[in-house]
């Protein structure tokens, strides 16, 4: 862990923030003391630059690669398109065969755009409905990236966020007079949406169909109906809990379908792509308004999502990971019950969470992942399933979380301080400004 530790280190001083992502912060896992970066990866295995090997049993790259690292097929097919050249000055027919193919996925649609990151097809898909429906207010629920658009909710207050994944984000920056545009609403409340609905000229409806718990007295058509009668654009954004439960969105399961819709993350299995897909009616506005990008053309995306999505209707992959985060889940649960302790699990079975109830929660999450890193694990709050996560990995990960949470109790029931057994500071929890 030195040489990244170190590295890290070097990093802070050019590179505000430390790192390109939030997420993949040291001080979000295990401040002073997370390997911080990977010489090599494959499977639900990574290296660090000292070459221990750990298990990911945490985040699998923010939930990028749910048919493991490195996957052959996928892996095969990208090293094909960079033999035959990446991108010239023609346009790349992937791009066309995978708009076919994500239309033909989703039937209720008639045109996509490609881009490459979540915040941009967040973007992307914000310009175009708003465009569509000639009005800038937009009511939002979950998390939606890091653009102007989205952060100038916490203009008027640095707090309206707080509940949609991320707390403390700062819009600093944000152009003052975008404030009282984005309006946030909590999920499972249909009359917080129509109140909103009634007082703000809405014209979009932006959200994630699912993120920590499950749509109430059918919250998620309520959305749709209310939207339909209205003239407003509904968007789901699915970067996130795109085929995790289902060949594409997690509103299949629903049979509640969008005006437009976000893919991103998994889509491509660690290589660049997202997609927005929506109808026409929609969709050609984004002739109307200049949305482009030289690096969207690139070859390499378009590739590893054709490939991906193959591999994942040939395997049912979101089956498999469905069935692994259940098992993670009853494990938590099991061994919780078995040590004395008390947690909440959220999120759906392939990207779940859980918390210690009671004070402490921050703190005893710092010494699971400082202990499990001993044992050769990245191990945090949070575990993202991907193919690779056999019975054997996770034999081995819950035979040593169990040590763990028996110290955690032994540690409670003595009235000792957790932190006495922290060998760094506790990690973070939000967007906070790092030194």
């Amino acid at each position: 862990m030195k040489t990244g530790q170190n590295l890290y280190k070097r990093a802070k001083k050019i590179i505000p923030g430390g790192t390109m992502l939030l997420s993949k912060r040291p001080e979000m896992f295990l401040p002073e003391n997370w390997p911080s970066y990977f010489s090599k990866a494959k499977g639900a295995k990574l290296w660090d630059l000292d070459n221990n090997e750990y298990i990911d049993m945490s985040i699998m790259g923010i939930g990028t690669n749910s048919l493991g690292y490195g996957n052959e097929e996928v892996d095969e097919a990208v090293s094909n398109t960079i033999r035959k050249g990446n991108l010239s000055t023609l346009n790349c027919p992937e791009e066309v065969y995978l708009a076919e193919k994500i239309i033909d996925m989703n039937p209720w649609a008639d045109m996509v755009r490609f881009a490459r990151t979540g915040g941009e097809a967040n973007a992307i898909a914000i310009r175009i409905a708003r465009a569509a429906t000639g009005k800038n207010n937009v009511a939002v629920c979950g998390y939606h990236g890091w653009h102007d658009w989205y952060l100038s909710a916490n203009i008027g207050s640095k707090n309206s966020l707080n509940t949609h994944l991320l707390p403390g984000l700062n819009p600093l920056g944000v152009p003052a007079n975008l404030e009282d545009t984005v309006f946030p609403f909590d999920y499972n409340n249909i009359e917080m949406l129509i109140e909103i609905c009634d007082h703000k000229d809405i014209g979009v409806i932006k959200m994630e169909v699912i993120r920590n718990i499950k749509p109430k007295d059918d919250f998620l058509q309520k959305v749709r109906d209310l939207a339909t009668k209205r003239g407003i654009v509904l968007i789901f954004d699915e970067c996130s809990s795109g085929f995790r439960e289902s060949f594409g969105g997690i509103f299949n399961n629903y049979s509640v379908y969008p005006d437009m819709a976000m893919f991103g993350k998994t889509i491509g299995n660690g290589y660049a792509l997202t997609a927005i897909v929506g109808k026409e009616s929609v969709m050609k506005s984004a002739q109307d308004t200049f949305i482009s990008s030289t690096f969207w053309t690139e070859r390499i995306g378009p590739t590893a999502a054709l490939k991906t999505l193959e591999v994942m209707q040939k395997v049912k992959s979101w089956e498999t990971i469905t069935e692994i985060g259940l098992k993670v889940r009853k494990g938590w649960n099991e061994l919780a019950k078995n040590n004395d302790l008390k947690i909440s699990i959220s999120g759906i079975p392939a990207l779940s969470s859980y918390t210690f109830e009671g004070d402490h929660n921050l703190e005893f999450h710092t010494y699971v992942t400082q202990e499990m890193l001993k044992k050769g694990f990245l191990a945090a709050d949070r575990f993202y399933a991907c193919t690779e996560h056999n019975d054997e990995i996770l034999a081995k990960y819950f035979e040593a979380l169990n040590g763990v949470f028996r110290n955690i109790n032994d540690i409670t029931k003595s009235e000792k301080n957790i932190k006495e057994f922290l060998e760094g500071p506790v990690r973070h929890s939000g967007f906070k400004k790092i030194n």
